[in-house]
């Protein structure tokens, strides 16, 4: 089983940073895209950032020259790092990557999620 663990959510100010950190375990061969979303109360579930095997990035407009995605392929972690942060960026923000097993079948996998509240 592949399992994708999130972690560096929290309260921030406006104008501030967060890390956030979404790493894969399990049985993996290869690890394809990679990216964030973002779910805020009573909205549906946006990509904000993806990441490609490659390194190519794509960005919601929203957060284009504020949020920057990257990704350590050696630790099977992706990042996100988150700043200038707004009130409009709180959400619960979920990893999910498309992950090929031990027999090279390739499923979509998403984190459980961590909440992160931006205060005015």
């Amino acid at each position: 089983q592949v399992q994708l663990v999130e972690s560096g959510g929290g309260l921030v100010q406006a104008g501030g940073s967060l890390r956030l950190s979404c790493a894969a375990s399990g049985s993996i061969f290869k690890i394809n895209s990679m990216g964030w979303y973002r779910q805020a109360p009573g909205k549906q579930r946006d990509l904000v950032a993806a990441i490609t095997s490659g390194g190519s990035t794509n960005y919601a407009d929203s957060v284009k020259g504020r949020f920057t995605i990257s990704r350590d392929n050696a630790k099977n972690t992706v990042y996100l790092q988150m700043n200038s942060l707004k009130p409009e960026d709180t959400a619960v923000y979920y990893c999910n990557a498309d992950i090929a097993d031990g027999w090279r079948r390739e499923y979509n996998y998403w984190g459980q999620g961590t909440q992160v509240t931006v205060s005015s």
